[in-house]
């Protein structure tokens, strides 16, 4: 401990630890968790917050750091949603699958493809999602298939493929990403949508940390505090989206997006 109450803990990169960044880590953790649990996008939080709070993090490291948090939190909220929603799992197996193999691939490329490169395609997604969730008020308000057997699961795993691959490489709004396909292309509803990206989520965060921790890119004492904060973040949110339904989750889904918008149009016109 040094004079002024601090310690240097092993698995914070050499960081004086105080109290003050202890709680701020405790608290953007639990944010997060809360947000991933609901709609996704948790990562909107979590990964900028691990970036101010420790700059002294490579990008390749705080996207490594940053997924044993994540994981840790969509571990309890699949496990909340499975008891509570009952998602289907045979949806939600190709896809975990599917991701699960596209985000290691997709981590092994993050330290060969810039983000600035990937970002401006993000943005203009992320616009179009956006516009057309607000254009169709009653999308997501129950659940119609478009498909059925092998078409439906053919679907689920190519959306697994493509939002793993993201998420390995980039991450941040993969939740609401999930969430988006689920409902648009597929054609289930907000609620059981979001049941179904958590374990899909928690797939993706496996395989990126099937790459990150053989590399050595965690550290991880900063990974466990985040992750239990995210932990109960994603408890309390998981059973509040349970609680008020599709509705609550739409809303919530709309003010992701737009933050994420908001977030990466930041990061675009404000290089570091």
């Amino acid at each position: 401990m040094l004079a002024d109450g601090s310690l240097t803990l092993p698995g914070f990169g050499n960081v004086e630890i105080t109290l003050t960044l202890l709680l701020l880590l405790i608290l953007a953790g639990m944010a997060a968790g809360w947000v991933d649990a609901v709609v996704g996008g948790g990562g909107l939080i979590q990964l900028p917050a691990l970036l101010v709070l420790f700059p002294q993090m490579t990008a390749v490291q705080a996207l490594a750091t940053n997924k044993v948090g994540s994981i840790m939190g969509t571990s309890m909220s699949s496990v909340t949603y499975y008891r509570r929603i009952h998602p289907d799992l045979r949806t939600a197996a190709p896809m975990a699958v599917a991701a699960l193999i596209a985000s290691i691939g997709g981590a092994a490329l993050a330290s060969y493809i810039p983000e600035a490169a990937l970002r401006p395609i993000i943005i203009a997604v992320l616009v179009g999602v956006l516009a057309y969730t607000l254009a169709k008020p009653a999308m997501g308000a129950m659940t119609e298939l478009r498909w059925e057997g092998n078409r439906h699961y053919g679907a689920a795993a190519g959306i697994g493929l493509v939002i793993g691959l993201y998420d390995g490489l980039l991450g941040p709004g993969t939740g609401s990403f999930l969430v988006m396909a689920l409902v648009g292309v597929i054609g289930y509803a907000f609620l059981p949508a979001s049941a179904l990206a958590k374990i899909v989520n928690f797939a993706t965060n496996l395989g990126a940390l099937l790459f990150f921790v053989p590399a050595g890119h965690v550290l991880w004492g900063v990974g466990l505090v985040v992750g239990a904060a995210n932990l109960v973040g994603a408890y309390i949110g998981a059973r509040m989206a349970v609680a008020k339904g599709n509705r609550f989750v739409r809303v919530a889904f709309l003010v992701v997006v737009a933050a994420l918008i908001v977030k990466m149009g930041w990061d675009v016109t404000h290089p570091a």
